[in-house]
């Protein structure tokens, strides 16, 4: 009799091997293709398969990739630079706060609709909503008057901000303000993107990508060794051997941010 092939759970049912699935979702996030790209690349290896299958990979595996590279994060100091950047999506601005650390390490990343008071409180709240707890003791922010009233009411409303040191000295933001080239520039080829839920995912697995780059991962010794290629740690990483807790690691996306309502993640 014919034994079934052992699959990781998250691949069952899938046409395709999880090498090819991996590889595609790897390449798209980590280097400047498009989905057209990928197809004509998987075509030369003997794989025929849509752009709209790669994209659909995306959607699907993005979020349980970032869930299985969360186990590996290591902390971000506790004095964070945070800044917004206009994102296109669907013809229309829309805005990714994202915040660094004093030594350029990703703190977290949040795609809103706009740049209000409810946008900056989401943003705050999703980057304290992690298994590691990373709050910090400075915060250093433009001049949007909304971040700050967004920090106001947190202090007023929650005691531990209230010992938060927030600043607004533009020199210091220079480094998140660097950063986001790099978000920016893998952006440039998926030309507009076509809906909130769709960027919100994208985004989320191109920072993802970009915190692999800057080496905010570890594996503990037994782990790759520093100089290990891309390819070796995402296998780490993404192996099944070690369980996920599922209830304690937030969702890596949320709903669109509106003017009336502050979103959790």
């Amino acid at each position: 009799m014919t034994k079934a092939i052992t699959r990781d759970t998250i691949y069952r049912r899938r046409r395709f091997q999880p090498e090819i699935i991996e590889l595609c979702v790897r390449w798209y996030l980590t280097y400047r293709l498009s989905y057209r790209d990928l197809v004509e690349m998987m075509a030369e290896r003997g794989i025929t398969v849509s752009h709209s299958t790669v994209l659909r990979w995306v959607q699907r595996y993005v979020p349980e990739f970032e869930k299985r590279w969360g186990r590996y994060a290591r902390r971000v100091h506790s004095s964070w630079r945070m800044d917004e950047t206009a994102v296109s999506v669907r013809g229309g601005n829309h805005y990714l706060y994202r915040a660094v650390d004093k030594h350029g390490k990703t703190v977290d990343s949040l795609l809103c609709a706009d740049r209000s008071e409810s946008a900056a409180r989401a943003f705050f709240g999703k980057a304290l909503e992690t298994p590691q707890p990373r709050r910090p003791r400075k915060v250093n922010i433009d001049g949007s008057a909304a971040s700050h009233r967004a920090l106001r009411l947190l202090r007023l409303e929650d005691p531990e901000w209230r010992s938060v040191v927030v600043r607004s000295r533009r020199y210091l933001n220079n480094i998140v303000e660097q950063d986001h080239r790099a978000i920016k520039q893998r952006c440039a080829p998926m030309l507009t993107l076509k809906s909130f839920r769709t960027a919100a995912i994208t985004l989320a697995g191109v920072e993802l990508a970009h915190r692999i780059r800057k080496r905010q991962f570890w594996f503990g010794r037994s782990g790759p060794r520093r100089f290990a290629s891309l390819k070796q740690l995402w296998a780490r990483a993404l192996s099944s051997d070690t369980a996920i807790d599922r209830n304690s690691t937030a969702a890596t996306f949320v709903r669109q941010c509106t003017r009336t309502q502050v979103l959790a993640c």
